[in-house]
């Protein structure tokens, strides 16, 4: 397994996996891997060579099992809550669109990207109202951008993405699109010290200015795999397109790799580094200004490592995910974060029933938080032929800690493998699957809470 690990991390040039195009943060997994590979018994084996198959299938496309030949063993996985759950849209692939990563309700419609796909299969933008699905941009991979990761934020009446790939110097774009598709370029990193390779967090809205990340550039001393520099938080003027780099990482034990969306609460901005941190499992930090201060270091066992998401703020608590890690078979957890730092967890994912690796953030409805996980659930290995331990799970947990599994996800025809948290709009959830649908592109749906 190591050598697998090994021979993955050392064919990747360029976010490119034996000659296939996958998200740099993908690649970046296979770093967790070799890590999480030395530390893990190996009866959890299975579940780490099947996330390393799993990063390489959904970065470019259907699976590689087809999930339309599924057997009766899918048939007779019945998943809970299926009838709260409907798929509103099955994703062709090719020209229109496969593997979109999140949702953003914006003037009576929901407006997403997808990763590949479109005209020139470099990824879209979409829009689904009541009448369907409507691709309202393809990206070509040069000035426009490359690869689009995560949700859409309104500002300005227009939506703001980026893209992990492409622009003047083929190291992500900030880009901005109307509801009738024009897309604009407002900022191309150069991968410098101005930052690199944007991917998976929205852009934080505050006080007439955009917040966000990179998982790369900014100091160069530093580097994750082989990837130089460890990644920025970043200020951007929408109207200018004036760029400020507000924090440069540095790695251990600052913290490296920021993924997840940015969060402001009393002035101040939250979210997470994937790497980093004292033991080099990622941390929780703070921005103050142009002061970042690290709140919390990870340690991997118990409390959890590599949150991939950013946090959500719930009656006054902080609340997460971390992808890897907990007390059992590094399956992830879920946790809650004083302002001062004082971390626990309230819930170690174990695969089979309960889910494995959760990606996507949280989302908060009353006293209750919902969230997905990209594998776990149940033991369909036709969700990817690879050995994996289910095709991922929607969850409700609680501040005490009790998590459900509110849907188990088949493969097909109702999608697989989610990665990004759902949004909810008047008592009901939104989100997309990467994978699974009739031809493996992912599919969106929604689901009613309340029917469990």
């Amino acid at each position: 397994m190591a050598e697998l690990v090994d021979a993955l991390v050392s064919g990747t040039s360029g976010g490119n996996i034996v000659g296939v195009r996958v998200p740099f943060w993908a690649v970046v997994r296979f770093v967790v891997l070799r890590k999480v590979v030395e530390v893990i018994p190996s009866s959890s084996l299975r579940v780490v060579a099947a996330f390393a198959f799993g990063a390489i299938s959904t970065g470019c496309g259907p699976s590689v099992a087809p999930f339309a030949n599924a057997s009766s063993e899918l048939e007779r996985a019945a998943p809970a809550g299926a009838a709260g759950y409907k798929v509103l849209y099955r994703f062709p692939g090719q020209a229109a669109g496969s593997t979109p990563t999140g949702l953003t309700a914006f003037k009576g419609a929901q407006y997403g990207t997808t990763i590949n796909g479109g005209t020139h299969t470099f990824g879209t933008v979409f829009v689904r109202t009541a009448t369907g699905v409507k691709i309202l941009y393809s990206f070509k991979a040069g000035a426009d951008g490359s690869g689009p990761t995560g949700a859409l934020t309104a500002f300005g009446g227009r939506l703001y993405g980026m893209t992990e790939y492409g622009g003047g110097a083929g190291d992500g774009t900030v880009f901005s699109v109307d509801t009738q598709g024009n897309e604009r370029v407002v900022y191309s990193f150069t991968g410098g010290s101005d930052g690199a390779a944007p991917a998976m967090g929205a852009l934080l809205d505050d006080n007439g200015a955009l917040y966000g990340t990179t998982t790369a550039g900014g100091d160069r001393e530093c580097h994750v795999g082989k990837s130089v520099g460890c990644g920025i938080i970043f200020s951007l003027a929408p109207a200018t397109g004036k760029e400020s780099v507000l924090h440069r990482f540095s790695g251990k034990p600052d913290g490296a790799s920021p993924l997840g969306t940015l969060l402001v609460s009393g002035g101040k901005i939250y979210g997470t580094t994937e790497f980093g941190g004292n033991f080099d499992n990622g941390s929780v930090f703070v921005l103050t200004g142009s002061k970042e201060r690290r709140l919390y270091s990870f340690k991997g066992y118990p409390d959890g490592a590599n949150p991939f998401a950013g946090l959500t703020l719930s009656n006054g608590t902080f609340y997460g995910t971390t992808a890897f890690g907990g007390a059992f078979d590094y399956s992830g957890t879920v946790f809650s974060l004083s302002a001062g730092g004082e971390e626990h967890v309230l819930y170690s994912f174990s695969g089979t029933p309960d889910g494995a690796i959760p990606l996507g953030g949280l989302t908060a409805d009353g006293d209750a938080l919902y969230g997905t996980t990209e594998y776990g659930g149940n033991d369909i290995r036709q969700c990817t032929g690879k050995g994996i331990i289910g095709c991922g799970i929607i969850f409700r947990i609680t501040a005490a800690g009790r998590e459900q599994s509110v849907y188990r996800f088949r493969g097909s025809p109702d999608g697989a493998n989610p990665w990004a948290s759902p949004i909810l709009r008047n008592g009901t959830l939104f989100g997309t699957t990467t994978s699974g649908g009739h031809g493996g592109s992912g599919t969106i749906f929604s689901l009613h809470p309340t029917a469990k």
